[in-house]
C-alpha cells in the first residue's frame, strides 16, 4: 500500500467512497426510521411515551459512547474498529427485520447505535491517515458531497417503498450501505498507526455519557414545567456530573475529553459551529415534520421529498467548498456555511403560515442542508489539521460527539421553545376571542389528544385544528413557529461572529505538516 502522499486522484476515489458510505449509514439509518415512525409504531403497538425513545435511541448511544470509540480506534487500529462496526451494524440492522415487538426493535437500536458509534469520527479520522494533506479539503468535500446525496435521494425512496412493501424495508438501506463499504474499506483503505498501551477512561466517558442523557431527559421534561421533579432532577444529575468530570479530567493523565484542547480559539470555534450545525439540522426535522403534519397536513412522504429538490447542487458546492477551503482557510468557508443556515431560519420565521405554499419549504430545507454541509467542510478540516501523530480518531470523535450532541439536543429544544411559544399564542387568541383559559386549554387539549387516537403519532391531528372551540390554532401554532425560528437563527450568527473573529486569516504550513507526520 503505498503512502498517502503519493496517491493519486483516481485512487483516493474508492477510498473517499468508502469512507463516506460508512460516514452516511449514521445520517439515514436513523433519519428513515424518523420519517417512517409513525408506520413502525402502529405496526409493532409502541406506546405513546416509548416512541421518543425508539426514534432517539441510537442517537443517544453514539454520542455517549463516540469518544470511546475514537481512543480505541487509536489504540487498536481505525480500520479494523471501523470494519468490526459495519459488520456490527449489518447484522443487528437485518435483526431488526425481524423484530416482533417494540421491546425487541428497541433493544435492537440500542445496540445498532453502538455500532454506528465507529461510523461517526473513524471514517474522518482515516481520511487524514489516506489522503494527503493538500488533497484532504477536497476529499472531506467529496465525502459530504455522496452524504448529501444519499440523503437527498434515500429518504424520498424509503417512504415510496415502505408504502409498497412494509416498514421492515427501512432496516435493509443501512446493512447495503455497509456492506459496499466494507468492501471498498477492506480493499483500500490502509490501517493506521496504533498507539499501543494507551488507557481507555472508562469513567470520563461515562460521567459523559450520563450529563448528555440526563440533560437531555430534563430539557425534554421542561415542557411540561421547570419545577417538576422530572425536569430538575435530570437537569441537576447533569450539572453534578459535568462537575465531576472536570475533577475527574485535571487527575486522569488521559482523559476521554481533554479540556486543555479547547484553549485552542481555532478548535473550539469548530466544535462550537459543529454543536450548531447539527442542532440547527435536526431541529429543522422536527420543525417540518410538526409544522408539516399540524398545519399544512402533509404526508411523511412529502416532507421526505422537501429534502430531495436541489441536492445535486448541495453535492456541488460542498465540493467546492472543499476547494476554498485547501486554496485560502476554513475561516471564510465555515462563515459561510453558518451565515447561510441562519438566512434559513430568518427565511422560515418570515414566511411560514397556516395557508403557505408548500414550495416555500422548499428553500429553507435547502438552505439550512447547504450551510451545514459547507460549515462540515471547514469544521472537519480545522479539527484534523490539529490531530497529533497517533491522535487522529480522539480527535476527529470530540468532533461527531459535539456532532451528534447538537443533534440529540435539536428537536428537545425546538420542540421546548415551540411548546413555550405556541401556549403564549392561544393564550393571547382566548384573551382576544373573550375565551376562558379553561376552555381555551380544553380546545387545545383535544387537539394534542389526537396523538393518542393515532397509536405512534408524534405530531397533532390536523383536522382538530378546525374544531377548537372559535380558536384559530393553525395561526397560533405558526406564530409559535415563527418566534421559535427568529430565536434559534440568533445561534448561527453568534458562532459566524467568533470564527471571523477568532479563526486564523491563513494556517502556519508548518501546523499542517505537523498534523500530517
Amino acid at each position: 500500500m503505498p503512502p498517502s502522499g503519493s496517491r493519486t486522484g483516481a485512487a483516493t476515489l474508492p477510498v473517499v467512497l468508502g469512507l463516506a458510505l460508512a460516514f452516511t449509514v449514521t445520517v439515514v439509518d436513523p433519519l428513515v426510521l424518523s420519517l417512517n415512525l409513525p408506520q413502525v409504531s402502529r405496526a409493532l403497538h409502541v406506546p405513546p411515551q416509548v416512541v421518543g425513545l425508539l426514534g432517539g435511541a441510537a442517537t443517544l448511544v453514539m454520542a455517549a459512547s463516540v469518544l470511546a470509540a475514537g481512543r480505541l480506534g487509536d489504540t487498536v487500529g481505525l480500520k479494523r474498529l471501523l470494519m468490526l462496526g459495519l459488520v456490527v451494524v449489518t447484522v443487528v440492522d437485518l435483526l431488526s427485520t425481524l423484530s416482533p415487538s417494540y421491546g425487541f426493535l428497541l433493544a435492537m437500536r440500542f445496540l445498532d447505535g453502538l455500532g454506528m458509534t465507529a461510523l461517526l469520527g473513524v471514517p474522518l479520522a482515516l481520511l487524514k491517515v489516506s489522503v494527503a494533506p493538500e488533497k484532504r479539503p477536497v476529499a472531506i468535500g467529496v465525502l459530504m458531497a455522496v452524504d448529501v446525496i444519499l440523503c437527498g435521494v434515500i429518504p424520498a425512496f424509503t417512504g415510496w417503498a415502505v408504502a409498497a412493501v412494509g416498514w421492515r424495508f427501512l432496516f435493509l438501506i443501512a446493512p447495503l450501505l455497509c456492506l459496499v463499504s466494507l468492501w471498498l474499506v477492506a480493499r483500500y483503505v490502509p490501517e493506521s498507526p496504533v498507539q499501543p498501551g494507551r488507557r481507555l477512561d472508562v469513567a470520563g466517558v461515562a460521567l459523559i455519557g450520563v450529563t448528555l442523557l440526563a440533560l437531555v431527559v430534563g430539557l425534554a421534561a421542561a415542557q411540561n414545567g421547570v419545577l417538576r421533579p422530572e425536569t430538575w432532577v435530570p437537569l441537576l444529575i447533569s450539572t453534578v456530573a459535568v462537575v465531576l468530570y472536570v475533577l475527574h479530567a485535571r487527575r486522569t493523565p488521559e482523559p476521554a475529553l481533554d479540556l486543555a484542547l479547547f484553549r485552542s480559539a481555532p478548535f473550539s470555534v469548530a466544535l462550537a459551529a459543529t454543536l450548531t450545525l447539527n442542532f440547527l439540522i435536526a431541529g429543522l426535522s422536527i420543525v417540518l415534520g410538526q409544522f408539516g403534519s399540524v398545519v399544512l397536513a402533509l404526508s411523511p412522504e412529502s416532507i421526505g421529498l422537501l429534502y430531495l429538490p436541489g441536492t445535486l447542487l448541495i453535492a456541488g458546492a460542498v465540493i467546492l467548498a472543499g476547494h476554498l477551503v485547501g486554496k485560502y482557510t476554513p475561516r471564510p468557508v465555515m462563515v459561510t456555511g453558518l451565515l447561510v443556515m441562519a438566512a434559513s431560519g430568518l427565511l422560515l420565521a418570515g414566511t411560514a403560515g397556516p395557508t403557505m405554499a408548500v414550495w416555500l419549504l422548499v428553500p429553507a430545507t435547502w438552505l439550512c442542508n447547504l450551510g451545514s454541509v459547507v460549515a462540515s467542510t471547514s469544521v472537519s478540516e480545522t479539527v484534523l489539521s490539529q490531530a497529533p501523530p497517533g491522535h487522529s480518531g480522539t480527535m476527529a470523535s470530540t468532533q461527531m460527539a459535539f456532532a451528534v450532541t447538537g443533534s440529540a439536543f435539536g428537536p428537545t429544544v425546538y420542540l421546548l421553545l415551540l411548546n413555550f411559544f405556541f401556549q403564549r399564542q392561544w393564550l393571547a387568541d382566548a384573551e382576544a376571542r373573550g375565551l376562558s383559559v379553561a376552555r381555551a386549554a380544553r380546545a387545545v387539549d383535544a387537539v394534542r389528544s389526537g396523538m393518542a387516537q393515532s397509536p405512534g403519532s408524534t405530531v397533532y391531528d390536523p383536522n382538530l385544528l378546525r374544531q377548537a372551540s372559535g380558536l384559530n390554532l393553525g395561526l397560533d401554532f405558526t406564530g409559535g413557529l415563527r418566534l421559535t425560528m427568529l430565536i434559534v437563527s440568533i445561534l448561527p450568527l453568534v458562532v459566524a461572529g467568533a470564527a471571523f473573529v477568532l479563526m486564523p486569516r491563513r494556517v502556519p504550513p508548518e501546523q499542517d505538516r505537523a498534523g500530517a507526520c
